[in-house]
This record gives C-alpha cells, structure tokens and sequence, in this order.
C-alpha cells in the first residue's frame, strides 16, 4: 500500500530470517528484523522512520523508567491463501492507544502514523508473517515518555514504537483459574480500562501466588466487594449458562474494552446466543459450578482470542469444567473469528484491512 506519510527505512543488513525455526516458536521471544519509530517533540510527532530492531538507549533519569508513563497495544496480521497481508481491526487498536495514552497524559498519536506506519512496517517486514493455521504475526505498538527529568510532570518528549514478532498458539491447553478476593487489579477512577504498563506490573504478585498454589490464572473481581467477577488473567472473561453469554460491562472505567471481546459478542447474537453485560458474582458463580450449570468459561484477548478455561477454585473448591466439543460456543466462535482473520469467509463487518 501507497503511504502519504514519509517514511525513511533502512533496512537491516543482517536478517535473522534464515536461523529462525518457525515451527517452534515461542510466545514474543522471536522478534522481526526491523521497527517503526517516531518522536513527539515540540508539541508535535515528527521523524517517521522504520530501523533495524536493536536495543533502546535510555537515561537513567528516563521519566517511564521512574513514573511509569506508558501504554501499549496488541493485534495479529495474517496471510491468506493468495499471500495477502490482513489487518485485523487494527483501527480499534488506533482508538483504543490513544483512550489509554490520554488517560496517562501522553499525547494521541496521529492516525495517519500509526496505520501508515504499521502499513509500511509490514510490507518492509512482510517474510515474516506465518502462512498457516494457528500462526500469525504479533504486532505491538507503543508509547512511552523520553524526557530525562526527575520531577514528577507529564513528560514533554515522546517516542511511538511499532515491533513485530511471529507467534503460534499462546496457550497450548486450557487454563485453571482462582477467584481472587485480596489483591485487586484496578478501582473506579483508577486505570483498569487503559493498556498502562503499570496495570500489568501490579497483576504479576498476586497471579505468580496463584501459579504457586497450581492455578494458571486468576479471576480479578472488584476492588471495593471482591464480589463481581471483572476479568481473567490479562484478559476478558466470559461464561456461558445454556444459551447465554454473560461477561462483565465497561462501564465502570477498571475493564479493558477488549477488541476479541466486542468481535465475540457480535457474533454471539448474530449466532443466536443472548448476551447479558452485567458482572457475574461470586456467589451466582459458585452456585453454577455446584449444580453443574456453567457449561463454559473462557478469556477472550488478542494473544490467544479464546483461552479455555478447564477449572475454577472458588470459596476453597476446586470445579471442573465439562470438556469442550465442536459443537461448543467458544469453539464454534474461535473456528469464525479464524476463518474471518485468514480470509476463509467473507468479512461482513469491516474489520479486515488488507495491506
């Protein structure tokens, strides 16, 4: 694709294309030869070019390295049958940085950076993308403060980064999760609905107590009861009781709104499901799971679109879930939201963008 924007790319002279095993590929530790990159400066975003990847030199005194002043995104490209690069709503990932980048006092980065920056970065790095099922290539753009200052203002320099890295299956199986009802992943007010690194930071304690205990994962619920059910792990989570789909509302500003779980939920009604946004309790959750009445619980995100969830340990108990057929909700919207990525069936929601 054509860009309007200047872009100046140099290109590697040393590809790693050749030494790297595409059959066994590990989740974000295979990195693409090359990245976009632009500066805010001055009140404005200038310098687009696209370079070798290589490592960052920074300050000590870097404001993200002290106060945190940064967010990110997540999305996938694919390649078709005919070899074609397709975008998956990679306009609702432009919104959604700069939802989160205005919430943590960044400056929005400009639309025709981000796409045409991204556009370019795939074609220059387009070798890299896996052509077959189950693989795809992780694009991860970001932004992050540049000023070396130690005092506590938003930061007056910036830099918008886009890396990409091939990937296979996040998850090999499916996941155990605990209830978690004392630490807390976000609060009203706070940045639960921004991808802020810090929010991450803050969830690896509680979730590395979790793995120790035997659990894969954690349900985050509220910070002010610990009763409602808000997210799984670093993703969305949803369940199903006969046929409806019931998943936590965004309202209240501590939730992601995640892309994977809006893609979901449209094709849930147009499936004939009925989907209730309203936050699932503890107590209703405990009770479904003693009367064998959840029939599915999964995490919806960008990594691994639907992650099945296996088992559940709430109030001291361990439950298992039933085993998921083909004819299973989750399975049967993971088999659509593929066949739409890669180009298997029409897109009739504009959400694909070939590049």
């Amino acid at each position: 694709m054509k860009t309007a924007l200047a872009i100046e790319v140099t290109k590697t002279s040393q590809s790693k294309l050749a030494q790297t095993d595409f059959d066994n590929l590990l989740f974000g530790q295979t990195i693409s030869d090359h990245m976009f990159v632009a500066d805010y400066e001055n009140g404005e975003w200038a310098n687009s070019r696209i370079v070798p990847y290589e490592p960052l030199r920074l300050n000590p005194a870097n404001a993200t390295l002290h106060y945190g002043q940064s967010v990110f995104e997540g999305m996938k490209a694919y390649k078709n049958d005919a070899g074609e690069i397709l975008l998956f709503r990679a306009d609702a990932n432009q919104k959604r940085l700069n939802a989160s980048a205005q919430r943590m006092c960044i400056p929005e980065v400009p639309e025709e950076i981000f796409m045409e920056g991204l556009y370019k970065l795939l074609e220059v790095d387009q070798a890299w993308i896996p052509q077959k099922p189950g693989y795809s290539l992780y694009v991860r753009p970001f932004v992050f403060a540049t000023d070396d200052y130690l005092g506590i203002r938003p930061s007056q320099k910036y830099s918008f980064m886009i890396f990409t890295c091939p990937v296979g299956q996040y998850y090999a199986k499916p996941v155990s999760v605990k209830v978690e009802q004392t630490y807390t992943r976000a609060a009203e007010g706070g940045t639960g609905f921004a991808k802020a690194a810090g929010n991450y930071a803050a969830s690896l304690y509680p979730a590395l107590q979790a793995q120790k205990q035997g659990y894969d994962q954690l349900l985050w619920t509220d910070g002010k009861t610990h009763q409602h059910i808000e997210e799984s792990g670093t993703m969305n989570v949803m369940f199903v009781v006969n046929d409806t789909i019931i998943t936590a509302p965004t309202h209240t500003g501590t939730i992601l709104k995640g892309i994977t779980r809006e893609s979901v939920l449209i094709l849930a009604k147009e499936m004939g499901y009925v989907v209730e946004e309203r936050f699932m309790t503890v107590t209703e959750l405990d009770k479904l799971l003693q009367a064998g009445k959840l029939t599915e619980a999964f995490g919806t995100g960008t990594a691994a679109t639907i992650a099945h969830i296996s088992k559940i340990h709430v109030n001291g108990q361990d439950y298992e879930l039933p085993s998921k057929d083909d004819d299973a909700f989750s399975n049967q919207v993971l088999k659509k939201l593929d066949a739409i990525k890669y180009g298997k069936i029409a897109d009739t929601h504009g959400w694909i963008r070939k590049v």
